[in-house]
Order: C-alpha cells, then sequence, then structure tokens
C-alpha cells in the first residue's frame, strides 16, 4: 500500500478515537506513531523522536512551575485575595474573577485555577445572595480564553507549535500568542460584562462534585493540606515563575526557553517548594505523550505526501485560488465546532499538520493559519464537555446543555470574527 494512504488510513482510525474517547487519547497518539514505525512508514528513529522534542521538554518544566504554585498556596491566595477585596456586587465580582482567573490561566494549570477557586466563590454569591451561575459560568470562560495569552497557557498553543517545528518552519514565540490572545480576553471581558451577563442563568449553587474538584486540584499539584501555607514558600514560587517569564521575555540566547523552564522546575524541587514525587505528579503526561506522538504523526503526513492529498483536496473544493482569508475563516469553524465536542489538544493535535498542508498549496505562509487553528480549539465555550474548566462548573451552576449553548455561541462566534481579523495583522499570509 502507498505510504500516503496508509498515513491516512492511520490518521482516520486516530480521528475516531479521538472523537470517541474509546481509549485514552495519549494511548492514541502513541498507538499511531507505533503503528506507523510496526507499517513502515516511519524508520525506528523518527517513531518517538516527539519525545526529545524541545517543546516537550519545556512543557513539562512549566507544568513543574505552575504545580509549585498551587503546592504552596500562591495561585489560590492571589485569586481569593483579588475576589475578595472586589466586594459583593454582582458585576464587579465577575470582572474580579475573569480578570484574576485570565492572567492565572495564562502561566498555569486553568483547571486548576477553576477548582481553587470555585468554592470561594461559591461562597461568596450565597453569602451575597447573588446566583451561583452568575460568577461560575464567567469563571470557566476566563480559564479558557486566558490560556491562550501564552505558549503553555493551554495545550493547543503548544501542539501548534510543535507541529511547525515538525515542519521545519518558523515557530511561535513564547508571548507570541498575547498578540490574539491579549485582544480575545479583553473582548470576552468586556462582552460578559455587557451584553453577556444578560444571558446567563439565575440560578443557586447546586451540589459540587467534590472529588472532581479535589482530583482537579491534585492535577494542578494544588495541596489538600488544612495547616497554614508557608508565606516564603509562596514568594519563593512566585519568584521563580517570576524569573522564567522575564528569562523568556527578554529571549537570552544562552538560555532558551526550555532552559529557563527547567532551571526553574529544578529550583522549584530545591527550594522545598515541591518534593520530587509532587514535581512528577504535576506534569500533565497524557498532554506531553500526545504531543509526542502526533508529532510523529504530522512528520509522516508530510514526508509521504498525505498531508497533501488531504490538502489538494480541501483546496479543490474551494474553487481555484482560494483566499486565504477564507481558508483561515473556515479552518476555525471546524476546530471549533469540534473541540466542543472532543479534547481540544485532540483537535488542535489532529488538524495542525492538515493546516500546514493546505497552508502551503495555495503559497500562504501557515503561521497565521495554524495560530486560527490553535486558538479556535481554546474557544470552547459551547458545551459542558468541551473542557475540563466548563465540567466543573456543571454541577454548583444547575448548568443545563442550552445554557453552555445560549452563552457560548456568541462567544464562538465573536472569536471567530475577532481571529479572522486580527491574526492577519500580526501574522500576514504573504
Amino acid at each position: 500500500m502507498d505510504p500516503a494512504i496508509t498515513t491516512l488510513c492511520v490518521l482516520a482510525v486516530a480521528a475516531f478515537l479521538f472523537v470517541t474517547e474509546l481509549i485514552p487519547l495519549a494511548v492514541t497518539a502513541m498507538a499511531a506513531c507505533t503503528a506507523l514505525g510496526i507499517l513502515g512508514v516511519l524508520p525506528s528513529k523518527q517513531v518517538y523522536a516527539g519525545l526529545s522534542n524541545s517543546t516537550v521538554v519545556l512543557f513539562g518544566g512549566m507544568f513543574v512551575i505552575g504545580a509549585a504554585m498551587f503546592k504552596t498556596g500562591l495561585a489560590e491566595a492571589i485569586g481569593v485575595a483579588v475576589v475578595k477585596k472586589a466586594g459583593t456586587g454582582e458585576i464587579r465580582l465577575m470582572g474580579a474573577i475573569m480578570l484574576v482567573t485570565i492572567v492565572l490561566s495564562a502561566v498555569s494549570s486553568n483547571t486548576g485555577t477553576v477548582a481553587c477557586l470555585m468554592p470561594v466563590i461559591i461562597g461568596i454569591c450565597q453569602a451575597a445572595k447573588i446566583p451561583a451561575s452568575k460568577e461560575l459560568m464567567p469563571l470557566a470562560i476566563a480559564a479558557n480564553v486566558g490560556g491562550t495569552i501564552t505558549m503553555i497557557g493551554t495545550p493547543p498553543n503548544v501542539i501548534v507549535t510543535g507541529a511547525l517545528a515538525a515542519a521545519g518552519l518558523p515557530t511561535f514565540g513564547f508571548f507570541e500568542f498575547a498578540y490574539i490572545g491579549i485582544p480575545l480576553s479583553v473582548i470576552i471581558l468586556v462582552w460578559m460584562l455587557t451584553i453577556g451577563r444578560r444571558m446567563l442563568p439565575a440560578h443557586n449553587a447546586g451540589e459540587m462534585d467534590e472529588e472532581a474538584v479535589q482530583a482537579a486540584k491534585e492535577e494542578a499539584g494544588a495541596s489538600d493540606d488544612k495547616a497554614p501555607k508557608s508565606k516564603t514558600k509562596m514568594w519563593i514560587s512566585g519568584l521563580i515563575m517570576l524569573g522564567v517569564v522575564v528569562c523568556m521575555a527578554l529571549e537570552l540566547p544562552t538560555v532558551p526557553l526550555q532552559t529557563a523552564a527547567v532551571t526553574g522546575a529544578i529550583l522549584c524541587v530545591i527550594t522545598g517548594c515541591l518534593k520530587e514525587k509532587e514535581a512528577y505528579a504535576g506534569i500533565d503526561w497524557v498532554t506531553i505523550f500526545l504531543f509526542a506522538g502526533m508529532l510523529s504523526v504530522a512528520t509522516a503526513m508530510e514526508k509521504t505526501g498525505a498531508g497533501k492529498l488531504i490538502a489538494d483536496t480541501v483546496v479543490g473544493a474551494m474553487g481555484d485560488n482560494p483566499s486565504p482569508y477564507l481558508l483561515t475563516a473556515v479552518l476555525f469553524l471546524i476546530s471549533n465546532v469540534l473541540t466542543q465536542f472532543m479534547s481540544n489538544t485532540a483537535s488542535a493535535a489532529l488538524l495542525a499538520p492538515i493546516g500546514i498542508s493546505i497552508a502551503q498549496s495555495i503559497g500562504c505562509d501557515p503561521k497565521p493559519v495554524l495560530m486560527a487553528l490553535g486558538i479556535a480549539a481554546s474557544m470552547a465555550f459551547a458545551t459542558p464537555m468541551a473542557t475540563p474548566p466548563n465540567t466543573l462548573v456543571l454541577g454548583p451552576g444547575n448548568f443545563t446543555f442550552n445554557d453552555y449553548v445560549k452563552v457560548g455561541v456568541p462567544m464562538c462566534l465573536l472569536s471567530w470574527v475577532a481571529c479572522v481579523v486580527i491574526i492577519p495583522i500580526f501574522w500576514p499570509f504573504h
């Protein structure tokens, strides 16, 4: 069988498993690259090459630093302090919740942020007699959009960066995502404080899934200890995060991004902010293995010409010389629809190599197309299963599926228009 056809068959099976989640996502990704090796599409040295990718190292280091912020209680302390100072006015409280969540989600786990802040927000709402649903939905929304500001804010950003690297193309910088992430965050924030809040249902706090919340906290590295937290360790973890971010911003030639991240992770352990086992536990291995596995699939698609086959089919359906604006808009919609029903990481991993092939086939720079795909995968507002933050607030907010549709679809459309307009300004097609 032709290697391109073999690759497409493997991709089709992986896509089915991603959507249905019959087996874990990471297992699907690693099985896909393993199958490509067994079938002779990829040489043995390339099958698991994604695991040695510098972006994997970067992501792993930042996971550990983020876990230290949660373990020491710093992230929770910052969030709680800001939220409590906002008072009990519905709009002011919503603004404070969204702002602090956006900032924290940009540099740490958005799921962990929601899990840590949700009990506090429910308590404030009950005391102030504000329907909990009015504040919990904005919390989840802010966590999703805040992750788009940095490379490590959300897995899709890492996925599209890795796809570019796998194709031998220039990649995105750590803070480059902020060019679209910050405007989007501002747009969503203003929308929710004005028009969006009127679409929110008025439900009192429902039963919180304590196990799910605890699991989310543990995944992010948050401590379950009721004992007072060490303020010294809070300061240390905060300074480590700040130092790493500054190093990344300065783009020092001797300190690449992955070196800064690993150095910060090491310091977190040496200073006692995290124990060794806690550092290992703080790494999201699902994302790591999914990323690494799909990098190999992306490599196979490029080398065998499978990506070009898909690209030619899509471009042919769009007519002669399709506009890159139209292409970006269509791919954004596809990615955004998929992410409402499947993992945003999986949807980005599935579409990124295809997006590169399509962009190259019409002679435009793949970067704006990949940026649109990655951002679209994070605009997961319209269903409760679209992203873990949405799922976490489902029970406590007494939300229905239609509540998410009513609130989320307008924001998906808003982000679609914003991205089609803003992305080409910072990443021209030609």
